[in-house]
């Protein structure tokens, strides 16, 4: 069974609360409980969210280099975080980029990542549906290299 930890960064702890219009209102919290049911037997899913940027860094380290996944959240420190992206060079577990809104159809600001280049993937504007995505595609890259 692959490990793959959710990292989720800055007012992802507000989902459900924070502009419904643009986020839904599901909490993050709702919605992790039902991904486990749906990867039960299949992935050992964590989840970790803070509006920290150390502490996001320090939880990519922890968790690089001993499971078969990240899905990364990184909320806006993925416009203006070279350290996270550092951080992601420098483990082996792929990491997946993902976004709930299509940050394309946004502020400009929202249009450049520092993370995508680092990236395995990324799944842009799906919704929380992103994150089942991305977890499949986790899950399938990880077959790939141990069949």
């Amino acid at each position: 069974m692959q490990k793959i930890t959710i990292i989720n960064g800055p007012n992802l702890n507000l989902l459900g609360r924070r502009e419904p219009e643009i986020y839904g209102s599901e909490t993050f919290e709702e919605f992790f409980g039902s991904l486990m049911g749906r990867f039960n037997g299949k992935a050992h899913l964590s989840y970790f969210q803070s509006n920290s940027e150390g502490k996001i860094i320090d939880k990519i380290q922890e968790v690089g280099f001993e499971e078969d996944g990240i899905v990364l959240n990184a909320g806006a420190y993925t416009h203006t975080s070279v350290a996270i992206a550092d951080a992601i060079s420098a483990i082996s577990a792929p990491v997946v980029e993902v976004h709930i809104s299509n940050v394309h159809a946004r502020e400009a600001f929202r249009h450049h990542s520092h993370l995508s280049p680092v990236c395995a993937g990324i799944i842009v504007g799906c919704g929380l549906k992103g994150y089942e995505l991305a977890i499949q595609f986790l899950l399938s890259i990880g077959e790939e290299v141990s069949g």
